[in-house]
């Protein structure tokens, strides 16, 4: 089965509403009309609506960065991924390691997000990924199949069919480096295999897993050359539109 490449940009705390329009045109410009891979673009909150309002005739999906696990109510401050299709969503990023270590997410509550949106008929971006500490130590695998496994929780086949999946070494994330091809597809390709084990291996053939952490234009060729690398979630990249356009026409 062809798994549909899948390039998303999380543009993080970056650029302000009139900074994402700028952008989000510059993008729409370039890839507006590309139709053989998805491609994702994640302002910040603020931005969401605006974003939307120029790139939702076109081939441009529109992403969260977050969102919380209740539809309404008293949760001050937070959005629930009813409010995010509103401003024109299509996507929710969850469980970025920088959630999990700033403020300290835990797979169970990033399993309630999953399923909330899910719920709220959106697609859900589900990051994973080891410390370099963990990888030293020889914990990766364990790590990774933690996270899927309780990130996965009381999910459907059906369900998973949604779900995207990004492999993202916290120390490649915004420090230069890269996991080599090797590293990236031998935890992609077990990633594959834990969802085989876990639903069935139609699950995992049609479950795309994005490779994250550094990925450059000089990069995304070999990244993609790979057997189990489905696409990429990008971070600094994703701010530049030249690079970003790059990455999303690899090769």
């Amino acid at each position: 089965m062809m798994r549909k490449p899948l390039i998303a940009g999380n543009w993080k705390l970056n650029k302000t509403i009139n900074e994402s329009q700028q952008l989000s045109r510059q993008l729409l410009e370039s890839l507006g009309t590309v139709s053989n891979r998805e491609i994702v673009i994640a302002p910040v909150f603020t931005a969401l609506n605006a974003v939307s309002e120029i790139i939702k005739s076109s081939s441009i999906l529109l992403a969260a960065q977050n969102c919380y696990p209740a539809t309404t109510g008293a949760f001050t401050g937070e959005l629930s991924p009813l409010f995010l299709q509103d401003a024109g969503c299509q996507y929710v990023i969850i469980g970025h390691s920088e959630r999990r270590q700033l403020l300290h997410e835990t797979n169970a509550f990033i399993n309630q997000k999953l399923i909330g949106v899910i719920q709220a008929g959106l697609k859900p971006i589900l990051c994973i990924g080891e410390t370099l500490q963990q990888r030293e130590d020889g914990q990766m695998l364990e790590i990774l199949g933690q996270q899927i496994k309780e990130g996965l929780v009381d999910l459907t086949t059906d369900q998973m069919a949604t779900v995207v999946i990004a492999y993202e070494p916290i120390w490649a994330i915004g420090t230069g480096k890269t996991a080599s091809s090797e590293q990236a597809q031998e935890a992609h390709a077990y990633i594959r295999s834990l969802l085989q084990e876990i639903f069935n291996s139609s699950v995992a053939e049609q479950t795309r897993i994005l490779y994250g952490g550094s990925v450059k234009p000089d990069n995304i060729d070999t990244l993609m050359a790979q057997t189990d690398i489905d696409g990429a979630l990008v971070g600094g990249a994703s701010l530049k539109a030249e690079d970003f356009v790059r990455i999303v026409r690899f090769l």
